[in-house]
């Protein structure tokens, strides 16, 4: 996106805002550094395990579907609308 961006003559984040997903160690170092959705990949792991733990034990799931909170994460690929 951020090669794209520069090869139309766009400045990313003052004509174009860019976010992400996943929270890639590499977005705290491209230029400028993306903003991004962060998943809690530990929190996601974890529930995982003990289902399938559950399921080896012949327990069956209380649900089928687990909503777990992500956060954005802003860093310098984002800014307001600029004013007209």
């Amino acid at each position: 996106m951020y090669e794209a961006a520069r090869e139309l003559g766009l400045r990313i984040p003052q004509d174009l805002s860019v976010v992400g997903f996943d929270d890639l160690p590499v977005t705290r170092w491209i230029g400028p550094p993306l903003t991004t959705v962060r998943q809690p990949l530990i929190e996601m792991a974890e529930t995982a395990a003990r289902l399938v733990l559950d399921l080896g034990r012949g327990k069956q799931p209380a649900t089928t579907r687990v909503d777990l909170a992500t956060s954005l994460v802003v860093r310098s690929s984002t800014a307001p609308p600029a004013a007209r």
